[in-house]
């Protein structure tokens, strides 16, 4: 089963400086990946999960990666992009130098879960949902300008409780 890109991606991803990579944080089967590959940009996917991403080899456009984001040294440190995507993922001791690698110019778009949303199933644990308006403080803190921020319940694809943010490095 093919899973569309995320309606929030579909909104702001035309608003990633046309050249530049883009990192697709986290990218599961990479259905962001393709989408923005199909666009012309060269996207960095990476996940650490091997076979997730397995069907991104010889894709045109994508560099897939096999990377623990959460142990160890931070392996993107030093590198660049005019976009970051990330979506159903959140590993907080790491925001700080995921929003570095963002360029000037670059454009953040970033959702995921957030608290309440045990109610509708998993993830469920405090420790991976979003307090009310944190994307947002984030993304300030970090010195980005917030273009468009969303929070709340969603029934589609599938009843949940998410925030949403599109923040760009002026």
């Amino acid at each position: 089963m093919i899973i569309p890109p995320s309606p929030w991606v579909l909104r702001h991803g035309e608003r990633i400086p046309a050249a530049g990579a883009v990192l697709d944080l986290a990218c599961g089967s990479g259905r962001h990946a393709r989408w923005l590959a199909a666009r012309g940009y060269a996207v960095h996917a990476v996940d650490r999960d091997a076979a997730a991403i397995a069907g991104l080899d010889g894709c045109a456009g994508i560099e897939a990666g096999r990377l623990d984001l959460e142990g160890g040294a931070w392996p993107l440190a030093g590198r660049r992009y005019a976009g970051i995507v990330v979506t159903n993922y959140l590993w907080r001791p790491r925001l700080p130098d995921l929003l570095a690698l963002l360029a000037p110019g670059g454009v953040l778009i970033y959702e995921t879960f957030m608290l309440g949303n045990a109610a509708y199933g998993k993830p469920s644990n405090p420790e991976f949902l979003l307090r009310p308006g944190e994307l947002r403080e984030i993304a300030a803190a970090a010195g980005l300008r917030e273009v468009a921020f969303e929070e709340g319940y969603v029934d589609s694809p599938k009843p949940a409780m998410r925030q949403a943010v599109c923040a760009v490095r002026d």
